[in-house]
This record gives C-alpha cells, structure tokens and sequence, in this order.
C-alpha cells in the first residue's frame, strides 16, 4: 500500500507540473515549509522527483518562525537538516504573529500574518535567485476557495495550480493541486512524516 500510495501520488504531481508548466530546466524553486503535514509531504514530494526529474532544478526550503516561543522552526530545521542530506532549511525568525494578534490589529490576526508571511517568501525568493515558490496547498483546498469565494465574495474563482506576480517576476506553484488531503495525510503517516503544531 506505502509503494502504490507514493506512485499515485507522484503521478499526480508529475500530471500538475506536467499540466501547468511549474518546473523548468535550472529552476530554482523556494518551497515554503510551515511544519504541517502538506508542507512536509510536499517538500518529500519534490526532494525524490528532483533525483529523477529530465530536467535539473534545485530546491530552497524555508520556513518563517513568526515569533511565538515554542521552537518550531529551530525543530523544524533540525529534522530537515537530518532527513534530507542535500537540502539545509533556511530558517528566517521574524514577529509576525506576535504583531498580528497585537493591540495594533484590529482586523483578523491570521490575514495579517499569512499576508506578512508572503511578502516575505517573495524576499526571501528574490534575494536567492528563485523566480517560483512552491506552496501545500492540495486539491481539497482548491475546492474550498473556490465555495469561499462564492458564498463570502460573490465570485467564482480559486487559487490556480500556477499563479503569475509582478508581471511574471514570481511564479507560485501548487503540485500537490490534484491531491487530496485524505492522502497527504496517509502518506505522512505511512512515510513517518513529523507534525509540528503550528500557531
């Protein structure tokens, strides 16, 4: 079941990028890691296809600490340092969720931290050469956005599996798009993937 569970979900993975253009010969992709379980599998994801992709590309995780005292990214980083031999975890500590659940906030604390935490991944992606960033976002999430959007926004819409920014500066990437989270959440737990508890 662990050997048919990875080669579905690679083949998925493989369609999306397939699909949507996402990964190109000397791509430098940034993938941001959180420390939950779609961030994870996505990080294993793309560390194996890297071996046996046609194409050359290299990978940049990261994660952004946002301030709150549980050590999460110092754990983080020690796991990824230890799990996959060619990758180091950049680990960038900042206050965002300390400032977005602070008096100074009047609006809703996570928009404020997820919107300081993108800001942040574009820098980071930019000072280190990265034109895509690749995000856990998985098929249920898609899903999700798309009745958000029609119930609370009046529109129809959801995040694409490759998104443009600046003017096609950046590209966020989404090769978990055609997964669900039922199996993300299977293979972390056949693959012994770490959770960390995030804020």
């Amino acid at each position: 079941m662990k050997a048919g569970l990875k080669k579905r979900i690679d083949h998925l993975v493989g369609k999306a990028v397939h699909d949507w253009d996402m990964i190109r010969g000397n791509d430098k992709i940034l993938v941001g890691v959180s420390g939950g379980l779609d961030s994870q599998v996505l990080l294993k994801i793309l560390y194996d296809l890297k071996k046996k992709a046609p194409v050359r590309f290299e990978i940049l995780p990261v994660h952004i600490d946002v301030g709150f005292d549980n050590f999460l990214g110092t754990r983080l980083k020690d796991c990824i340092d230890k799990d996959y031999c060619s990758l180091k975890l950049e680990l960038v500590r900042e206050n965002y969720g300390l400032l977005a659940h602070s008096d100074k906030n009047r609006e809703n604390p996570c928009f404020l931290c997820s919107r300081l935490k993108r800001k942040k991944l574009f820098e980071i992606a930019e000072e280190n050469g990265c034109a895509k960033i690749a995000l856990g976002h998985h098929k249920d999430d898609l899903i999700e956005t798309l009745f958000l959007n029609i119930f609370y926004a009046g529109k129809i819409g959801t995040m694409k599996p490759r998104q443009s920014f600046f003017n096609g500066v950046f590209d966020i990437i989404r090769p978990l798009a055609y997964v669900e989270k039922k199996d993300i959440s299977l293979f972390a737990e056949k693959f012994g993937l770490p959770e960390f508890a995030t804020p």
